[in-house]
């Protein structure tokens, strides 16, 4: 008999170590978690905004030196009305086209999905090329600040 005693003791010492947790520390974890996100959240959305903005300088540079060995093959610079992608079919009126300018086959959209704005001649050179950020609107702040050729 004395046995089956220590049995059940043991038994529910093993009950009481397997408990869960008790609901005031979830929360106070959930709590923990939650000022955490708080703090961190806002930091990672702003690196991946500027992200997103040094994306665009770099494909702005890019399409600028496709558009100089457009330039330096025909002569000119595509128009206006022939836009980007002019880099990567041939536009009727160049003679001597020697592309594509551009991998891939085709003119790349911004970071968020915007066609590049493209001028030739430019308001500020002989061509310019503009994102217009998150906002897709000329002008703006924050992630919604115009990224252009002219102001590298």
């Amino acid at each position: 008999m004395r046995s089956w005693f220590l049995l059940s003791r043991r038994a529910r010492r093993a009950r009481h170590a397997e408990r869960g947790f008790t609901l005031v520390e979830i929360l106070v974890v959930i709590t923990i978690i939650g000022l955490i996100m708080g703090l961190v959240g806002p930091r990672v959305l702003n690196y991946l905004t500027d992200s997103k903005a040094k994306a665009a300088k770099i494909q702005i540079e890019s399409l600028a030196s496709a558009l100089d060995l457009f330039y330096l093959d025909t002569g000119r610079y595509p128009s206006t009305s022939e836009g980007l992608a002019a880099l990567v079919q041939r536009p009727g009126t160049a003679a001597s086209w020697n592309g594509p300018y551009l991998k891939g086959g085709a003119v790349p959209a911004d970071p968020w999905g915007n066609p590049y704005v493209y001028r030739s001649p430019g308001q500020h050179g002989a061509f310019d090329i503009a994102s217009f950020g998150a906002d897709g609107q000329e002008g703006g702040a924050g992630s919604g600040t115009d990224i252009t050729s002219w102001s590298r």
